[in-house]
């Protein structure tokens, strides 16, 4: 199976790349990157037309290289990514944390939802249901740390802000870049941890074995 992997932030790549290597070493992968996606959204401060646009562009160019499924792994644009799910219907298109969200919402009721980009705060607590309560946390600091190359830093940050959500029954990992941080945050916070990769990995390989 050949799975187009879209990024919106470079960091996303080896955390994604890290999951199908555990759990589905078999799938082909490419991988489409474009960082400007991040950078314009943090300077308008809302999806625009124009933006959809380009993630439909991208829908586009995947299958026309043949890809059986896509994954976006960029968190903050699911109105976007709903709207090439819809266009290249039956394709499986899935957002980066639909399938973590399904898992959340199988676990608990009450979510802590931990981003290191402020957009994601804004547009992903949307997308659970209703029911649930969501308790968003931004990691301040963990995505300029992981721009100039400071992994290590990047973690510290995320796991240091994971114990303001010590009251929730799980936390969630907004950011694929923010997936090698979980153990810390297991242990800093003391929750269950999910994060994006391993939950869309596990999904996409359901999907299209049964399509198969």
């Amino acid at each position: 199976m050949r799975i187009t992997l879209i990024h919106a932030l470079k960091h996303s790549i080896v955390p994604i790349e890290a999951s199908f290597a555990r759990l589905w070493p078999d799938a082909t992968l490419m991988n489409l990157v474009d960082d400007s996606l991040s950078a314009d959204l943090a300077r308008d401060g809302r999806l625009t037309v124009a933006m959809t646009d380009r993630f439909l562009a991208l829908g586009r160019y995947a299958t026309s290289t043949g890809a059986d499924a896509i994954l976006f792994t960029c968190s903050a644009f699911g109105p976007c990514i709903e709207a090439v799910a819809r266009e290249l219907a039956p394709m499986p298109v899935l957002k980066p944390n639909e399938a973590m969200i399904e898992q959340a919402a199988s676990r608990g009721m009450r979510i802590g939802l931990l981003s290191s980009f402020p957009p994601t705060l804004a547009s992903m607590p949307r997308e659970f249901p209703a029911a649930m309560e969501i308790v968003p946390k931004l990691a301040e600091g963990a995505m300029a740390a992981l721009d100039r190359g400071d992994r290590t830093e990047h973690d510290r940050l995320v796991a240091e802000a994971s114990r303001d959500l010590r009251d929730c029954d799980l936390i969630a990992l907004a950011q694929y870049s923010m997936a090698p941080a979980a153990a810390l945050v297991a242990e800093a916070s003391g929750r269950p941890v999910l994060t994006t990769p391993d939950s869309a990995v596990a999904k996409l390989k359901q999907l299209l074995s049964v399509r198969a």
